[in-house]
């Protein structure tokens, strides 16, 4: 599954929190329970300010200690 990670901002409370960008579900605010992120069936749609887009994880940058759980 492809997708970013977004650093949204809370537009009531201001608190930082990380988001993916393709949520299935509502993300609300963990400090004061905004909603932050809605589903739209693809792209969620962000309710605060995305502050930055957190590097993703790809395939290609797997760790060694990932391997080594998949060999066991």
């Amino acid at each position: 599954m492809a997708g970013n990670f977004y650093k949204v901002q809370c537009p009531d409370c201001d608190n930082e929190q990380v988001v993916f960008g393709k949520a299935a579900t509502e993300v609300a605010c963990a400090v004061c329970g905004a909603t932050l992120a809605r589903p739209t069936g693809g792209d969620a749609e962000f309710e605060g300010e995305v502050i930055e887009t957190v590097e993703r994880r790809s395939a290609s940058s797997r760790t060694e200690s990932d391997e080594t759980v998949e060999a066991q």
